[in-house]
């Protein structure tokens, strides 16, 4: 049996409405050189159903009790095939049917971690061609939007399950300091992000600021408060007067930068 090019592996419990919008987005690529996984967290709604109904274009399904998304992440990365991993979760929908041949087909499609842009219901999300070590001290990489090679996780093991809400950003800082790993952005809007997910869920905020920190704090242990000295220092920097000569040309350079 041939090695597939791509494992899309779909995380799911109880969102059978968010699972038929996935499901759509990946059937209609017009890349074929994929699997298809579905991890489901034995649904109760109207999921198992559509997943059976679906069931001769998937690879590989399960619906069985799990101990959350990260954990049935790894199920997944255990039984996926492919060179590269993508981890589309319920409710997130790739961006039109060509969007996966374009951005594998893009001459930047190389590297260990190739991370690209997302869309939301009311906006964008645009990332930096270069990261830097304190770069997820403030923030994250979008796990909807990148294509893992298989082998990162061959060398670092699976997601970190002390981590239930911040295990993949704990994931990105530990192949990002490994410095084993090429991190590559391709500017392309890969997918339509679902934002009603548990890490953006406003009654989850508290509980999600203080595991980041606990997260942050043992992912960079001795390096951590240089890592928040480097992103303060950025945010003084960014608070130059807005109309000032500094303040006018740093908006003219991001603009130039948008273009």
């Amino acid at each position: 049996m041939s090695t597939p090019l791509v494992s899309i592996i779909t995380i799911n419990y109880n969102n059978a409405e968010g699972l038929s919008k996935t499901f759509n987005s990946v059937f209609e690529q017009t890349f074929s050189d994929w699997e298809y996984l579905v991890i489901d967290g034995g649904s109760t709604d109207a999921s198992t159903t559509l997943i059976k109904n679906n069931e001769a274009r998937l690879n590989y399904w399960v619906s069985e009790a799990d101990d959350g998304i990260f954990h049935a992440m790894n199920k997944g990365i255990e039984k996926a095939r492919g060179q590269y991993f993508l981890f589309l979760n319920s409710g997130d929908q790739l961006n039109g049917p060509d969007i996966l041949a374009q951005f594998i087909d893009h001459p930047k499609f190389q590297g260990d971690v190739i991370y690209g842009d997302y869309l939301f219901e009311k906006g964008a999300k645009k990332y930096p061609d270069s990261l830097y070590p304190a770069y997820f001290i403030k923030t994250s990489l979008p796990h909807q939007s990148t294509l893992f090679k298989h082998t990162v996780f061959e060398q670092l093991g699976g997601y970190d399950l002390n981590f239930p809400m911040s295990a993949d950003r704990a994931f990105y800082i530990k192949a990002y300091l490994s410095g084993h790993f090429e991190f590559v952005h391709i500017p392309l809007y890969l997918t339509l992000f679902d934002l009603t997910g548990i890490s953006n869920d406003p009654l989850q905020k508290q509980r999600k600021n203080k595991e980041d920190e606990r997260m942050l704090k043992h992912s960079y242990g001795d390096q951590y408060e240089d890592m928040v000295a480097v992103i303060e220092a950025e945010r003084e920097a960014a608070r130059i007067p807005k109309y000032s000569v500094k303040g006018i040309l740093k908006r003219l350079k991001k603009r130039l930068k948008d273009l």
